[in-house]
């Protein structure tokens, strides 16, 4: 599965929204599973979503064909868009579905490995973070991605802001220390998510 991120700042609140709900659009292209996103928590008018695909083959098909007439809606709403296109590794829960509904905030982490580090965060991901996050209350489910190279996206979906919230005052500093996060991690980035139930197609 290929897992698109886009982000951007928004200049036309009123009209980006507008323009977002007609990604309904996307319902019925080959390939596509299924798109969410919303508004950063901590940063003004930054806006993040998530689609979903089955292959890089249907997704290319797709920009090729039908996108620029969808984007068209949005065009001069924002600035500053970046868009990153990750294959998924492994979910993290069991069986992840691109399914916004239940979910109340995302957490993206976005990550550069030092390329010697890259088996050890692999495999850390795998055996410390991964189980850590399953088992925490509130965690829905989540997706780990690879692009090209030495770069990460970890996107997991959280019931509710203050369950997530426990879970990084609880417990990042100590799996942190036992995954040796800081030996691995030449640059990492993140946010909090909340999600605009009317952008999920």
């Amino acid at each position: 599965m290929l897992v698109k991120w886009m982000r951007c700042t928004v200049v036309d609140r009123r009209g980006f929204e507008r323009a977002q709900r007609k990604w309904a659009g996307l319902l019925g292209e080959p390939g596509f599973r299924g798109q969410g996103g919303g508004w950063s928590r901590s940063r003004e008018g930054v806006a993040h979503v998530f689609g979903f695909w089955e292959s890089r083959a249907l997704y290319d098909s797709f920009m090729a064909r039908s996108h620029d007439r969808l984007a068209a809606a949005q065009v001069g709403t924002y600035r500053d868009l970046r868009v990153r296109l990750f294959e998924r590794v492994h979910d993290v829960k069991v069986g992840f579905e691109p399914r916004f509904g239940d979910a109340d905030v995302l957490r993206v982490a976005h990550t550069r490995i030092k390329p010697d580090r890259v088996e050890n965060f692999t495999l850390m991901q795998e055996k410390v973070w991964n189980p850590a996050m399953a088992g925490s209350p509130g965690m829905l489910r989540g997706v780990f991605g690879r692009a090209p190279g030495d770069e990460f996206l970890v996107l997991s979906m959280w019931n509710s802001a203050a369950e997530h919230g426990k879970y990084r005052v609880e417990r990042i500093e100590r799996l942190g220390l036992r995954a040796q996060t800081a030996a691995d991690v030449a640059a990492l980035a993140g946010d909090v998510v909340n999600v605009d139930p009317g952008w999920t197609v």
